[in-house]
């Protein structure tokens, strides 16, 4: 059984959306609106989230939130890699969340975390452990934050 629908994957990440075709973000607002608009009508029940942005950056949040994106979701997801390709310190977690939850009352997901396996085996186990802790400690009940590693 199907219970989300993630619309895209890390848009904001170069990789995945090119901002130089789409600068203010209209383009990629209105693919969530028509898949969020689709998803809805084909089974009400699904949870619709918005692709895990990657780097977590309120200020793309507000962008697409202007052009209608957020309204066609229920959630929004996030991605952190903390260690490797975002470069922020591990333990800026709890904060790197509430980045988020200061610009939008939608419930944050945390849908991809992760340690380079280009390093040691010890340093992945250590910065997955640690990320488990960080965000299960900012309570996922009470937050609005689900976190698939947090069970």
């Amino acid at each position: 059984m199907i219970e989300a629908a993630m619309i895209w994957n890390e848009p904001n990440n170069k990789s995945h959306w090119d901002p130089g075709l789409d600068p203010d973000w209209k383009l990629f607002s209105e693919h969530v609106v028509a898949a969020g608009q689709a998803i809805r009508e084909v089974n009400p029940s699904v949870t619709r989230v918005l692709g895990g942005m990657s780097p977590i950056d309120p200020h793309w949040l507000r962008l697409v939130e202007r052009h209608g994106a957020l309204d066609a979701v229920d959630v929004v997801a996030v991605h952190g890699f903390p260690l490797d390709w975002n470069l922020w310190p591990l333990a800026d977690w709890p904060a790197k969340i509430a980045e988020i939850k200061a610009v939008t009352d939608k419930p944050v997901w945390v849908t991809e975390v992760g340690v380079s396996s280009f390093g040691a085996e010890e340093v992945q186990v250590f910065g997955l452990d640690r990320t488990a802790q960080l965000l299960k400690g900012l309570h996922p009940a009470s937050s609005g934050i689900r976190c698939s590693t947090c069970r």
